[in-house]
């Protein structure tokens, strides 16, 4: 269980707070508009970002004392964050050895990992050589070998056309269900938010909303996000 217990962030000209429960193996999307604070929330969770009061617990313990490597944290950019001097499989074995010394087990982990992603013959690549959806599916391959528990997204697939991000969700999803992992999910389309997350939370006005039930809140959504939704 992710507990946001009385969270506060705070920027110049920029104050968020958040105080909810997030369960084990939930699947939520994030919303609300750009400059709310939704990546600000991620990057706290996973310890880029430091709160200014506040605690960030997972399973009762408070995650503060962990850098980002030391958490039970996976995070996926908009940018894939894959190394481009780096071949593909390179950049996915850093899931289980970041100083790139995988043993004869890792490498064969990387090949199932890229197999179960659709990437099986292209490890040898270079991302600069891959598509966008090639270098989603590395992105997801590595977080997959990470087994961290709680996997965030901050708008990963974004760039995609609307059938490939569907394609690149249901395998989040599926590698989710595997696994039981909890999954935060950024996002600014609200049809993501109901294909893909039984809650929501709605980031606005300098608050990050208590997770609700995604059907509930869209079908009468607060003033907020029918603001933002126009």
């Amino acid at each position: 269980m992710l507990h946001l217990d009385h969270v506060v962030m705070t920027e110049p000209g920029f104050r968020l707070t958040a105080d909810f429960t997030v369960g084990a193996g939930a699947r939520v999307a994030i919303i609300g508009p750009s400059g709310a604070g939704k990546s600000t929330l991620l990057n706290a969770i996973a310890g880029f970002l430091r709160p200014a009061a506040g605690h960030i617990r997972w399973g009762g313990r408070d995650l503060a004392p962990l850098g980002p490597g030391a958490r039970p944290v996976t995070i996926l950019f908009q940018d894939q964050n894959l190394f481009p001097h780096l071949t593909v499989a390179q950049n996915v074995a850093l899931g289980l050895s970041p100083d790139l010394r995988p043993t004869k087990a890792d490498l064969a982990a990387v090949e199932r990992a890229l197999e179960r992603t659709g990437l099986a013959g292209l490890g040898a690549r270079r991302p600069a050589e891959l598509s966008g959806g090639q270098a989603g599916r590395a992105a997801l391959a590595r977080a997959l070998l990470r087994a961290r528990p709680l996997l965030l997204l901050d708008e990963p697939f974004a760039a995609l056309g609307p059938a490939l991000k569907q394609d690149m969700l249901a395998l989040v999803a599926e590698v989710a269900g595997e696994t039981g992992a909890t999954v935060l999910m950024v996002t600014h389309d609200p049809k993501d938010a109901q294909g893909f997350a039984g809650q929501t939370v709605l980031v606005a006005d300098g608050i990050a909303h208590p997770p609700r039930d995604t059907t509930t809140l869209f079908a009468d959504p607060p003033q907020a996000l029918r603001d933002y939704l126009g």
